[in-house]
């Protein structure tokens, strides 16, 4: 006869409602996210090979030192990745379905043992034509090197919930 585990009260695990909702959010407002992540070599490897992005660039140091580079350059997607991130928590946790990257641009590449951090400025809200109760909200977002160079910039939106709907 086996042993079964208790049902879980529900009570216990209250829903948290995380993330800002539309209204939170005026043009002009500047979010410095979170301490930053450094970026390791395992993880570009594992990034790389699971999207199937075999550029020796990312893969190959001796390749990459050929090129000028001082070792295998982090592929720039996962340093999106990661910088999009690095956001989430400030800007669009609550769920918002994301709408898009716009502008974006790589200022110089990183190596692995690098650490990114970024900061996120609200560039635009309006209200949804077609969602009644959620907004728009237009943001764009640098991330710096340890060294405190741009090493990427981007313009993001998504769609945010508006303070009734939470």
């Amino acid at each position: 006869m086996t042993a079964t585990a208790p049902s879980p009260n529900l009570e216990d695990f209250p829903v948290r409602t995380r993330g800002a909702y539309f209204e939170k959010f005026t043009s002009g407002d500047l979010f410095h996210h979170h301490w930053g992540r450094t970026i390791t070599s395992a993880d570009n490897t594992v990034f790389s090979t699971a999207l199937a992005h075999w550029s020796p660039m990312y893969l190959n140091a001796e390749y990459a030192r050929a090129h000028g580079h001082k070792d295998a350059v982090l592929n720039p997607f996962l340093v999106l990745c990661t910088v999009v991130g690095l956001s989430v928590e400030d800007l669009s946790e609550s769920g918002g379905p994301f709408l898009g990257i716009e502008d974006c641009v790589f200022e110089r590449p990183l190596y692995a043992g690098d650490t990114v951090r970024a900061e996120s400025e609200v560039l635009d809200t309006r209200p949804s034509g077609s969602r009644p109760g959620y907004g728009i909200v237009t943001w764009k977002t640098t991330a710096y090197d340890q060294h405190d160079q741009v090493v990427l910039h981007f313009v993001r939106k998504n769609l945010l919930a508006g303070e009734q709907l939470r």
